[in-house]
């Protein structure tokens, strides 16, 4: 595994990677499908990185051995050994492809378990991923889905082979109501997902996004991305108010109150969120949307009730603002129309 084309296989292909790498190190940012099963926790990690700096690498093997042994080190083989049990593809790495895959490495090789090592260890792969997003410079491989918020472009966009789920792989749905429960990935998360999620897709059509800010949540698309999608086709998807509010109530009221969620927790969530645009909206509308709101929790799952109040929000905040946006790409429409309509505008380039 020693070319950037071999990293670029790795990534594209779906082999299960097995991260050998300290838990801290894992949640700063790995691959996608990528499981930790670390030669070293944390505090051992910092034990032996303190001793190596200190008293020189012998003397941090030495030490790394002695902290790694007895039932701590027939544990740990029994989790490497499942892994390959389980996968014999499984790919083994460390930080550089170094001491720690290598030492996993040597104890299954003792074992009578034989794997192999991604030579630079997450180092390189990290840096092929870099590279593959700095490639995006050329528009010509993208097309962006445009269209008023609540349209329903998501679902559009999952539908067609050709495609990429900026917000699905930012666990954000991109506007100031769009945080999800659970949290963003992190941006090396986020950024390796957006790599992987390329590399899977061969150069010979362009892929699909949608039309999104530089901002999904806390994270930012890759400048070299977001400037290639500021310049790619667009396509604009028309979809009238009332089925955007009623999109709407399905995906962020009904769906999440079905899933079991707290009323008073998602009720508390928007307000705040509402909160946060109060200078947008200006006080009065700002006030009569929390009215509205307020009212429609008090109903728990009315839909005529939470329409009104998400009609409001999409009529005095979020159309302005796409109005606006919108007048500034009008040379890089190529096509507008209804959702069948763009549906199969795209099925034919996507």
């Amino acid at each position: 595994m020693r070319s950037p084309d071999c990293h670029r296989a790795v990534l594209s292909s779906g082999v299960p990677l097995v991260d050998v790498r300290a838990p801290v190190e894992f949640a700063r940012g790995a691959f996608p499908g990528a499981v930790n099963l670390p030669l070293l926790d944390d505090e051992q990690r910092a034990a032996v990185g303190k001793c190596y700096r200190s008293e020189g690498r012998n003397a941090a093997v030495a030490l790394g051995e002695r902290l790694v042994s007895g039932s701590i080190r027939e544990h740990r083989l029994a989790e490497w050994c499942d892994a390959a049990a389980r996968r014999p593809d499984s790919l083994f790495y460390c930080w550089r492809g170094g001491l720690r895959s290598q030492t996993v490495q040597r104890w299954l090789n003792e074992s009578g378990v034989s794997v192999a090592l991604i030579d630079g260890g997450f180092k390189a792969l990290r840096a092929t991923c870099l590279t593959v997003l700095e490639e995006f410079t050329d528009a010509s491989r993208l097309l962006v889905l445009g269209g008023r918020t609540g349209s329903g472009k998501t679902e559009l966009l999952n539908s067609l082979p050709r495609s990429l789920d900026l917000e699905g792989l930012a666990n954000h749905r991109g506007s100031a109501f769009g945080a999800n429960p659970t949290p963003q990935p992190t941006p090396i998360d986020f950024e390796n997902a957006l790599a992987v999620g390329f590399l899977k897709h061969t150069r010979a059509t362009p892929v699909l996004v949608e039309d999104e800010g530089r901002s999904i949540g806390r994270l930012a698309v890759p400048e070299h991305l977001h400037a290639a999608m500021q310049q790619a086709p667009l396509i604009i998807m028309e979809v009238e108010l009332a089925e955007r509010g009623a999109h709407i109530w399905r995906e962020y009221i009904h769906a999440p109150l079905v899933a079991g969620r707290d009323p008073a927790e998602l009720a508390g969530r928007y307000l705040a969120s509402s909160d946060r645009i109060k200078r947008r909206l200006g006080g009065l509308r700002h006030a009569e949307l929390r009215r509205l709101m307020n009212a429609a929790f008090a109903t728990d799952n009315d839909q005529h009730a939470h329409r009104r109040w998400i009609e409001a929000l999409l009529s005095d905040y979020y159309d302005p603002m796409y109005d606006y946006q919108l007048a500034k790409k009008q040379a890089r429409i190529v096509f507008n129309g209804d959702r069948d309509a763009v549906r199969d505008y795209l099925v034919t380039r996507c």
